[in-house]
């Protein structure tokens, strides 16, 4: 047998990210796409964070990430605040409207959820997650990242 875990996990990113944004046209979400989703999801669970905290928590470089909350905060998604304890930092916080979007993104996921476990049991599916997690885990003390 032959062991493709890497290939078929990127495989997987490449297909979900394409259903994400076909199922966003589905239901005439524009606000955001799935990268910037992302990123949302994040700061709906913690906002006034660093783009620094930001790109550990989304796994997406502080270089993309700067143009990428470029263009969210001139769509009116977020917006950068002085940090109160640190003058040299700028943190990121969700507008009105990022909020009010929210329920949109919670009703995508979930139907991404039921695409991927699509005819597995309850057990098959947390097998499935503990699994991905580990490998998670085991990628994550590799990081290289400084």
């Amino acid at each position: 047998m032959e062991i493709q875990g890497g290939h078929t996990i990127s495989q997987i990113k490449r297909l979900s990210d394409r259903i994400f944004e076909h199922i966003l046209a589905e239901k005439n979400i524009a606000a955001f796409n799935g990268a910037q989703g992302r990123i949302l999801y994040v700061l709906w669970h913690e906002e006034n964070i660093s783009l620094r905290e930001l790109s550990d928590r989304t796994g997406l470089a502080a270089t993309t990430l700067t143009s990428m909350i470029d263009r969210m905060e001139s769509s009116g998604l977020v917006v950068r605040i002085p940090d109160p304890d640190d003058r040299r930092k700028t943190l990121l916080a969700l507008t009105p409207r990022s909020r009010d979007l929210q329920q949109d993104y919670t009703e995508v996921s979930a139907q991404m959820t039921a695409i991927f476990y699509e005819d597995f049991s309850e057990d098959e599916i947390e097998l499935c997650e503990a699994m991905l997690n580990r490998i998670y885990d085991n990628l994550r003390r590799r990081n290289c990242r400084t």
